[in-house]
C-alpha cells in the first residue's frame, strides 16, 4: 500500500508597507533640541577627572545645558 504524502500549502508573504512621516522631519524624543555647536569646554571640563557613573554623568550633562541656555523647546 502506497503511503499519500501531504501536500502543504504555502501562502504568499503581504507586502510590506512602509512608514511614512508627512510631517516631515520628525521632532526630537522628548520635545528637547540640543545644540552643543561651537562650544570649547572638554569632556573633562564638564565631567571631572575621576571616572563616575553614567546616571551622574546625565545629571551633569542637564545641569550644563541648563547653565549654558542650549536646550531649545
Amino acid at each position: 500500500m502506497a503511503i499519500k504524502k501531504k501536500t502543504t500549502i504555502k501562502k504568499k508573504a503581504a507586502p510590506k508597507k512602509k512608514a511614512t512621516n508627512s510631517k516631515g522631519k520628525k521632532q526630537a524624543f522628548g520635545g528637547y533640541a540640543i545644540s552643543f555647536a561651537g562650544r570649547k569646554e572638554t569632556v573633562e571640563q564638564v565631567f571631572g577627572n575621576k571616572p563616575i557613573a553614567p546616571s551622574e554623568m546625565t545629571k551633569k550633562i542637564w545641569a550644563f545645558v541648563k547653565s549654558k541656555s542650549l536646550a531649545n523647546r
